[in-house]
């Protein structure tokens, strides 16, 4: 329920700070003194469009903040979960009205959207007057109130899931067919695809494998040439070897004779052919492992060709081949197989639709029976309000060829305002005064099954007196025994049976330079002169102070 309502420099209010209870609250005062100023400011907390003319003339920005207590299970917690907001025990809305035209929403003094909170403010208010759209005569609220007051949520909730698993299993079987449609379309060449690829057999990486190898062995063709010339004159028929051999053994044969002469080019040449025989086995080591088979580069590039005509002829890369292979494969597969398993998809396509229909049928049913009892007691209400010559009725109009997540029913409340005429749509039929009282009618229907903690009602009893009026009173007090009920009114007969009186007033600031708009809670004893005001008017009498007496002790009792 709403427990604290603060606004800070809102129009009129500089300041204002009042404090709410449950049950029913009435705010009175007399036109003019800032009812509508108050409501537009609580409407502003609960994310209706901000307006730089809120803000009162001199100030910056404006502020209002609403504070409510929910209990743990409340479906607006489910909200503050949703937007990553911390639940405390009590809930804090929050609104600054900047003068340039700006906003800022606050929830539990974090930052959020100006959705997030017009989200979290209807789960917590509904506001409803003469000429207010933003409630129960919107008609796509009316088949969720309906389940709630036929306790059918969890039924309609069923249906929705099946409804979604419905569009699921139709949405697989309509990809499989045209995917078998498709691969269809392209069988021969499919086959013809995957009969090539199959032979290539192309693997990821080997395009840059085989290059890398290809490189490496052209690389290795030209130094080995190189190398065997190199080979040819150090150990080949040109080698010096052999005579270089026969010199230094000639030398040594006269080493004797003149040793100092000899030795040392003995030794010098000696040196060369050790170094010329290390050569050749160096030469001949490189030669054995430049070696290669040229059958073997041959087999590579006609690979590499093979392979790159492939990703050439299929417009993809190489290393993709493999990928597109078993792409194609599988197309193939669904031709050959395909057809089996799309009659199981379609078979489960069926099952499912054939459950939903089941439940979306029942639902149905359930909904117009509890439609005949909403019907009954809303009419009830009717005649104390005086309607007694209207009719409420809940359309139900169930079409099976048009099916939704709700199932198959289009819900709305209409009404028959006089016997012989047209019924309609609530909103379109009722005037505003019938409107106002068709909805409270509702609203004491439906309080406990689907309604917000907290209703506002914003002049519903005007135009009507007596015993209308008593009875709109008796019908709050009633609703403030399961809701929170707020009452801006004019009728003493409703203001009597409140739990908790305010009234609405305007002071003089600064020698009369300004004025301010203030709330104030009512004792007894003021609450019978207010009343009595509502009464007499300008001048308060004591029969008017009797009569408002006798109204609050007519409620109390």
């Amino acid at each position: 329920m709403l427990a604290r309502l603060s606004i800070r420099d809102i129009v009129l209010i500089d300041r204002l700070d009042i404090d709410f209870a449950s049950g029913l609250s009435v705010l009175t005062g007399e036109t003019g003194a800032g009812k509508s100023i108050l409501l537009d400011a609580f409407a502003l907390a609960l994310g209706a469009r901000g307006d730089a003319t809120l803000v009162r003339q001199g100030a910056e920005q404006g502020q209002v903040t609403a504070m409510f207590e929910l209990p743990p299970k409340h479906p607006a917690r489910a909200l503050l979960t949703e937007n990553d907001i911390a639940a405390d025990e009590a809930l804090i809305l929050r609104r600054v009205q900047f003068a340039d035209g700006r906003t800022r929403a606050f929830i539990n003094d974090q930052p959020v959207s100006v959705q997030a909170l017009q989200s979290l403010g209807a789960a917590l208010v509904e506001i409803h007057g003469q000429h207010d759209a933003r409630a129960l005569v919107d008609a796509a609220t009316h088949r969720r109130l309906l389940d709630a007051y036929g306790g059918l949520e969890a039924d309609a909730v069923a249906v929705e899931r099946l409804w979604e698993e419905r569009r699921t299993a139709e949405a697989a079987v309509a990809e499989h067919r045209a995917q078998i449609e498709r691969a269809a379309r392209e069988a021969d060449w499919l086959r013809h695809a995957v009969e090539e690829l199959g032979k290539l057999r192309p693997e990821a990486g080997e395009e840059t494998s085989l290059a890398e190898r290809r490189t490496s062995m052209m690389q290795s063709e030209k130094i080995a040439g190189d190398l065997r010339d190199a080979h040819e004159a150090v150990a080949g028929n040109a080698s010096p070897v052999p005579a270089l051999a026969a010199a230094v053994r000639r030398l040594e044969r006269r080493g004797a004779q003149a040793p100092g002469l000899v030795e040392p080019a003995v030794k010098a040449i000696d040196a060369a052919l050790n170094a010329l025989e290390e050569a050749r086995g160096h030469l001949e080591h490189a030669l054995r492992v430049a070696d290669h088979d040229p059958q073997e580069l041959e087999r590579i590039e006609e690979r590499l060709f093979a392979l790159r005509a492939a990703g050439r002829k299929y417009n993809a890369p190489v290393d993709r081949l493999a990928e597109i292979a078993a792409r194609h494969a599988a197309d193939l597969a669904l031709i050959d197989a395909g057809a089996g398993q799309l009659a199981a998809l379609e078979k489960f396509a069926r099952e499912i639709d054939q459950r939903f229909s089941a439940s979306a049928t029942k639902l149905s049913a359930a909904r117009k029976k509890a439609a005949e009892k909403l019907d009954k007691a809303v009419n009830g209400e009717l005649k104390p309000l005086k309607l007694e010559r209207a009719k409420f009725s809940t359309e139900v109009v169930s079409d099976t060829a048009a099916p939704g997540p709700n199932g198959i029913d289009r819900v709305e409340f209409w009404v028959q305002t006089n016997p012989g005429t047209r019924p309609g749509p609530l909103m379109k039929v009722a005037s505003g005064g019938e409107l106002a009282r068709f909805l409270l009618a509702l609203k004491v229907v439906l309080a406990d099954r689907g309604s917000a903690p907290t209703l506002i009602f914003d002049e519903i009893d005007t135009g009507v007196g007596g015993a209308v009026a008593d009875a709109i009173g008796v019908r709050l007090a009633r609703l403030g025994t399961r809701v929170q009920a707020v009452a801006v009114t004019h009728a003493p007969q409703v203001a009597a049976r409140a739990g908790q009186h305010y009234l609405i007033s305007k002071d003089a600031l600064d020698k009369g330079k300004r004025v301010a708009t203030r709330v104030t809670e009512l004792p007894a004893p003021r609450r019978r002169e207010e009343i009595a005001r509502m009464l007499a008017g300008a001048e308060i009498t004591e029969e008017a102070r009797a009569a408002a007496e006798k109204l609050i002790r007519a409620a109390a009792g």
